[in-house]
């Protein structure tokens, strides 16, 4: 049976992208063990766009402090490394519905579109360094990284 594909969360994207964050290498090697067993990686152009709010921050005011030039680097790397998962319709559509099934309010409705996204293209888990962000929507499966077993 193959592997689920998995959607990445914002936090492990932007793990990934320095080598010094104390999270760099449970995130790594949590998606090499998930690439070896053949799973596939998702991304949404929100994530995208929190990656760049991030990497393009000043360091001083808790970002990257990176160059547009630099940002891109990093975007393409993500963009071809990950299968996005436009949005559409669709994923408004159930976003609105997810927001007021489970009262999401505040900054908690990003998360929400995510979840979204990921009800319309058919993926089902997710991996995160937040796992306590998503407990509301039970079906689907949250991984952290450091939960992720060997094979």
């Amino acid at each position: 049976m193959p592997e689920p594909a998995y959607l990445a969360d914002t936090n492990i994207l932007l793990r990934l992208a320095r080598r010094d964050d104390p999270d760099y290498s449970v995130v790594r090697t949590a998606l090499q063990q998930l690439q070896r067993r053949g799973t596939l990686f998702c991304y949404t152009s929100q994530n995208l766009a929190e990656f760049w709010n991030v990497a393009t921050r000043p360091k001083g005011r808790n970002g990257f402090g990176l160059s547009v030039a630099q940002a891109d680097s990093e975007a393409r790397l993500i963009e071809s490394k990950l299968i996005l998962l436009p949005d559409n319709e669709q994923v408004h559509r159930e976003w609105r519905r997810l927001v007021v099934a489970h009262g999401v309010m505040g900054v908690q409705v990003h998360d929400a579109r995510l979840v979204a996204a990921m009800h319309v293209h058919g993926i089902f888990h997710l991996l995160t360094l937040n796992e306590q962000d998503f407990t509301r929507y039970p079906d689907i499966t949250v991984m952290h990284p450091q939960n992720v077993a060997q094979p």
